[in-house]
């Protein structure tokens, strides 16, 4: 895993002219990164599920000045291959070619013992975090290859590196995000190269990490928008050199 400190201050638009799709947009960590990128030029494609409300950050992202961005409702836990395949081909329709795809959502229902963990929920946990992630990814290959620079980060969590006691189905989750990033990383090196790399945030004030925490105190961590330099930096030029890492926040030049 590697870690270094951000430039301070970060400079502006370095997503200029770039199409950035993020997941789970519409609220926590997704939404600090797509509100972040949006300021730093780019074209945003928010994605989340059906019934989230994606129209407010569209208007905060309009009212900014920043490109017009596009909601994209899409349903990641039951989706099969085939809507998969059509979203891409709608955004590729639309814009013709994707810059970044900044996977930030996540779902995790409750901390137990495998013992006690129900299927249905195991399931539903792995297909969020994990089959969704790959499904989108793989469906919009040919639009990351249409772009100059492509970038794929895959949002990590410390349990996916290393497991700890009640994370269950998340944290299998997490550490298969983790073989399929470097598996992607490998792939895409030569011909059409796709930067991919995963990033751990750390803990975050977010509404999954206080519904799993509900004894502590949310004030004592970091908020998602402390960690968007670091989403910034892997989407953009200056990350280059980078493919196939474990990172974590900070990072940057």
């Amino acid at each position: 895993m590697n870690q270094a400190t951000p430039s301070d201050p970060q400079p502006s638009n370095q997503l200029t002219d770039r199409v950035i799709l993020v997941t789970g947009a519409a609220e926590g960590l997704g939404r600090a990164v797509a509100l972040a990128c949006a300021h730093q030029g780019a074209t945003l494609v928010l994605l989340d599920y059906e019934d989230t409300d994606l129209d407010s950050l569209y208007d905060e992202i309009e009212a900014s000045g920043a490109p017009q961005p596009a909601n994209f409702p899409l349903d990641m836990e039951h989706g099969d291959e085939d809507l998969f395949i059509g979203a891409a081909d709608t955004l590729g329709q639309e814009f013709g070619r994707l810059d970044g795809l900044a996977h930030c959502a996540a779902f995790a229902p409750y901390l137990t013992r495998i013992d006690d963990y129900e299927c249905k929920d195991w399931d539903r946990v792995l297909r969020v975090n994990l089959t969704a992630p790959f499904l989108l990814t793989q469906a919009c290959l040919p639009l990351l290859r249409a772009a100059p620079d492509p970038s794929v980060v895959f949002t990590a969590d410390r349990v996916g590196r290393q497991g700890l006691a009640y994370w269950g189905a998340y944290a299998a989750a997490k550490a298969g995000l983790e073989g399929l990033m470097q598996t992607l990383a490998a792939e895409n090196q030569t011909d059409h190269p796709i930067r991919v790399n995963s990033l751990d945030p750390g803990i975050l004030n977010t509404t999954m990490r206080r519904a799993l925490y509900p004894g502590e105190n949310p004030a004592h961590n970091a908020s998602p928008e402390s960690v968007t330099s670091s989403f910034i930096y892997l989407l953009g030029p200056a990350s280059r050199h980078l493919s196939g890492q474990q990172l974590c926040a900070p990072c940057g030049p």
